[in-house]
């Protein structure tokens, strides 16, 4: 929905000078930019000249002028649009939005009325929804966040569907212009309760009714005003973002021997055993380091002596070294490697693995939606 206000509202045409852009770097490290003919983005990658996106398609994927980074353009949206905005109050995020769309029972032509404009995050989904016949009166307090959402709403080329008004509605209620008028109110405000006595006299029956509020004591006094006022069927909810990244990470398992390898490593065991047991253990001449039943280790020398710290060679200390070298005789034979059934047998696979990710927003607030009804005389 959103684009700039001197260019058709078409994202598969072409990028023009004067485009609003979404810049995408990360899932979670975007910025907006407007086109401009011989301008210049910069990141940590460098320089990414405008006029290389001119004519070129929006989800283009450009390179900087080093040629060691990349960013995607893409075409905005009231969610993008959420991510890049300049913050001027807290702002309501894509998960809050779409219970508030969906339970406000909004779609093309209604009316909505809305207080506390702030950044102007939920007018724009707001905006998109009720296209191209509704219309959104958004409510601002403070003039000067009141002026720049306007100037915001022009430029994203949404201006036609939303007007923007300074006022207090807490102090003075909706105008009577807009009585019976609206399908839905959404209150972003310190004290909702009080705004709820207007805003049953401009919502029509069978109308909704949305409150944002971050401490439950507000969500409390609104539910009294609500139900004093004509609605029904309130419920409160706390919508909270669970983030997650799942990946593809390498799985280390431990695994026996084929039975059939078992089997072929067995007879050669009894061979060796029949062709000279233990002696094989030190064929060749070469001395090996081998471990005593304690525990304790000893140079084979070649011969088969086994000399002690004293240079003695015990025949208990001579029976160890070959009763363990009995029980593996492949492991010393010719320097050869142990035997697959005496190594710990790995194997490697691929899993998908999905896991918490830190996440910066905790509680944001409460949404209360209640209906208005009519009593049957």
């Amino acid at each position: 929905m959103l684009h700039s206000a001197d260019s058709a509202a078409n994202p598969t045409r072409p990028m023009a000078a004067g485009d609003l852009v979404v810049v995408y770097e990360g899932f979670d490290n975007m910025k907006s930019t407007r086109i401009v003919a011989g301008g210049m983005f910069q990141n940590r990658f460098g320089g990414f000249p405008h006029n290389d996106w001119i004519g070129r398609p929006f989800g283009s994927k450009a390179m900087s002028k080093k040629g060691n980074g990349w960013i995607l353009l893409l075409a905005p949206t009231p969610e993008l649009w959420t991510n890049v905005l300049r913050h001027r109050t807290q702002i309501l995020y894509a998960a809050d939005i779409a219970m508030v769309v969906a339970l406000l029972e909004l779609r093309p032509g209604a009316v909505v009325l809305e207080t506390g404009t702030g950044s102007g995050s939920l007018t724009h989904s707001l905006a998109r929804t009720v296209a191209p016949t509704g219309h959104v009166y958004t409510f601002e307090y403070h003039e000067q966040r009141a002026a720049l959402a306007a100037e915001e709403f022009k430029a994203n080329g949404i201006g036609h569907l939303v007007t923007v008004t300074h006022r207090d509605i807490e102090l003075g209620g909706f105008s009577e212009e807009h009585h019976g008028k609206a399908d839905a109110v959404f209150l972003d405000l310190p004290k909702p309760h009080l705004v709820v006595p207007s805003a049953a006299r401009c919502v029509r029956p069978d109308g909704m009714f949305c409150s944002f509020s971050p401490c439950i004591e507000q969500v409390q006094r609104t539910c009294e005003a609500l139900n004093a006022n004509g609605f029904r069927d309130m419920r409160t909810l706390e919508v909270l973002l669970r983030q997650l990244e799942v990946s593809r990470q390498p799985l280390v398992t431990d695994m026996e021997a084929p039975p059939q390898h078992k089997q072929q490593q067995g007879g050669r065991k009894k061979q060796q055993r029949r062709q000279g047991g233990g002696d094989a253990a030190v064929v060749g001449g070469d001395a090996k380091r081998q471990k005593g039943a304690d525990g304790s280790a000893a140079a084979v020398a070649p011969g088969g002596d086994v000399p002690s710290a004293e240079g003695e060679a015990p025949a208990a200390a001579i029976g160890n070294v070959l009763s363990a070298q009995e029980e593996a005789p492949t492991a010393a034979v010719n320097g050869s490697k142990p035997a697959p059934e005496q190594q710990q047998r790995q194997q490697v696979e691929r899993q998908t693995v999905s896991k918490p990710v830190p996440f910066g927003r905790g509680h944001t607030g409460y949404l209360t939606f209640a209906r208005r009804v009519v009593a049957l005389a």
